[in-house]
C-alpha cells in the first residue's frame, strides 16, 4: 500500500523567512522599520522603503542559507513525519535561490534527498494527500481541490484562515500526532 503523500513548504512553514528578511530590512532602511505583526499581506511593498523592492527583501544573496529553524521542534517531526509518509519539501524559489534552499535543507534536515525536492509555485497540481503551508493561496486552491490542507499561521493568512476555517499548526510541536489523526480517514 502506498503512504500518503504530505507536501511540505519551506518558507514559514519549517524555517523563518520573513522574521530574518525583516532583520536585514530593518537593518538596511532604518528609517522604514517593519514588524513581523504589519505584514498583513503578501505585498509589503507600501510598508518598505521604496528602495526595498522586492528582489532587495528577499534577494540578499545568502539570505535562504541563514534562516532559523521555525522551532524547536521542527526537525524531530519532520524526520518521524519522513518515515512514516511519502515527504516532499514543496516550495516557491527564484532559479537563484534553489541550491541555497537545497542547502539549507541539507545542514538542517539531511534525511531529506534530491527525489524529495521540489521547486513549484503552483504546488496545487502536485498530487499529496495533505499540504502543510503559510500561503493562503497555495492552502485555497489545495482546498478547492478536496485536499487536506494544514495552515501554519502568519499575520498575512489571518483573513484567510477565519474564512475557510484551516485547520492550525502553530508550532511543530506533537506534529506526527496531529497529522496521523488528520489522515486517519485516508489510512484506512
Amino acid at each position: 500500500m502506498d503512504k500518503p503523500i504530505i507536501a511540505v513548504d519551506m518558507d514559514d512553514t519549517i524555517c523563518q523567512l520573513v522574521k530574518r528578511a525583516i532583520y536585514h530590512n530593518n537593518i538596511n532602511f532604518p528609517t522604514h522599520p517593519l514588524r513581523y505583526e504589519d505584514m498583513l499581506h503578501w505585498d509589503t511593498s507600501h510598508l518598505r522603503h521604496p528602495e526595498s523592492t522586492h528582489d532587495v527583501f528577499y534577494g540578499r544573496p545568502g539570505l535562504f542559507e541563514e534562516l532559523e529553524l521555525y522551532d524547536e521542534y521542527v526537525v524531530e517531526e519532520m524526520e518521524k513525519l519522513n518515515q512514516a509518509y511519502d515527504l516532499i519539501i514543496v516550495t516557491a524559489a527564484e532559479p537563484r535561490t534553489v541550491v541555497e534552499k537545497w542547502n539549507w535543507l541539507q545542514k538542517h534536515m539531511p534525511f531529506i534527498t534530491a527525489d524529495q525536492f521540489i521547486t513549484c509555485k503552483r504546488k496545487y497540481l502536485l498530487g499529496f494527500d495533505l499540504l502543510i503551508d503559510d500561503g493562503a493561496h497555495n492552502l485555497i486552491a489545495a482546498h478547492d481541490l478536496g485536499r487536506k490542507v494544514l495552515c501554519i499561521p502568519h499575520p498575512w493568512n489571518v483573513k484567510e484562515r477565519e474564512q475557510y476555517g484551516f485547520p492550525l499548526m502553530s508550532t511543530w510541536h506533537g506534529a506526527k500526532e496531529y497529522i496521523d489523526r488528520m489522515l486517519e480517514t485516508v489510512n484506512v
